[in-house]
């Protein structure tokens, strides 16, 4: 046999077999997440909380601003814009009633109103109501502090109790406010005061107090007091009348003009005498014009 003869060649070894790769499985949960992986994905959920509650604080204090800016938009147009336009609007005409005329009438009086300008109102009657409620009603600006010094001195003393109300305030809580003895009320009566004095003249303060005061069994103004009382109208009053009937006026449903008593006749007298000193030294000069002192 040959050596050349492929029969007795030698078999070749068999190549080792590669070894066979091993499969990953990804899915298995036992593979940790890399640390900084984590720590990222935390911080940006505390970082999402944190916007959250940052929103949600913008929100409240929006809402809270726009509660705070209702309620001074609503307190202001109440208590600024409101009685302004009120007291303007009253510097023209004449309220067809107030407070204290519906509570009479729920009362069961019946009401007798005219209003009437100041100029068909005897002169008698405003002086003869400068002189027994308000002696310096032209020289003050709504609030007479030597009044108000008198009555707490005579009050102190335990004499009669005598108010300091002048007739501007008294305007104030019978046109705008309604019958009740409180700090509130007082405070409003306060703020209308000061309005009216500042955008009234003092002839319409006077006009308006005349055509609303009380003056017993339903009858309210100069003119239907005049005619209960006299039969006369507001302009042809006497000096006497006009006394009478401002005598009777710090409480009207228990005195009368007409059938004074007494006290009612002393008063009366008194006020004659005092009007005559308000014509004479002008202290009606605000609102008549005959009555104004002469110059020095």
């Amino acid at each position: 046999m040959s050596p050349d003869d492929p029969e007795d060649r030698p078999e070749p070894a068999p190549e080792p077999a590669s070894p066979r790769p091993q499969r990953q499985d990804f899915g298995e949960p036992d593979i940790p997440m890399p640390t900084a992986q984590r720590t990222l994905d935390r911080q940006r959920v505390r970082d999402a909380r944190t916007n959250l509650d940052l929103d949600l604080g913008r929100i409240k204090r929006r809402k809270r601003y726009g509660l705070l800016l209702t309620i001074v938009t609503v307190l202001f147009v109440a208590f600024v814009l409101a009685p302004v336009t009120w007291v303007g609007a009253y510097l023209f005409f004449d309220p067809p009633s107030n407070v204290l005329m519906m509570q009479r009438a729920a009362e069961g009086q019946t009401i007798r109103h005219y209003a009437v300008p100041i100029n068909r109102m005897s002169p008698h009657i405003i002086r003869a109501v400068i002189a027994a409620e308000d002696a310096n009603f032209c020289a003050h600006d709504g609030f007479d502090v030597e009044a108000i010094q008198d009555a707490m001195e005579s009050n102190a003393r335990g004499e009669r109790t005598r108010g300091a109300s002048t007739i501007s305030q008294q305007v104030a809580k019978n046109l705008f406010l309604w019958p009740d003895r409180s700090w509130v009320r007082k405070g409003f009566e306060t703020y209308f005061t000061a309005l009216i004095e500042f955008m009234w003249p003092k002839r319409r303060i006077m006009e308006a107090y005349l055509n609303i005061a009380e003056w017993g069994d339903g009858n309210f103004g100069i003119e239907a007091a005049a005619r209960a009382r006299f039969g006369v109208s507001a302009a042809d009053l006497t000096p006497l009348q006009a006394a009478r009937l401002a005598a009777v006026l710090p409480s009207p449903n228990r005195w009368r003009a007409d059938q004074p008593g007494p006290y009612v006749r002393r008063r009366a007298a008194t006020i004659v005498q005092r009007a005559q000193v308000v014509r004479n030294e002008g202290l009606a000069g605000c609102v008549l014009a005959l009555d104004r002192a002469p110059s020095r």
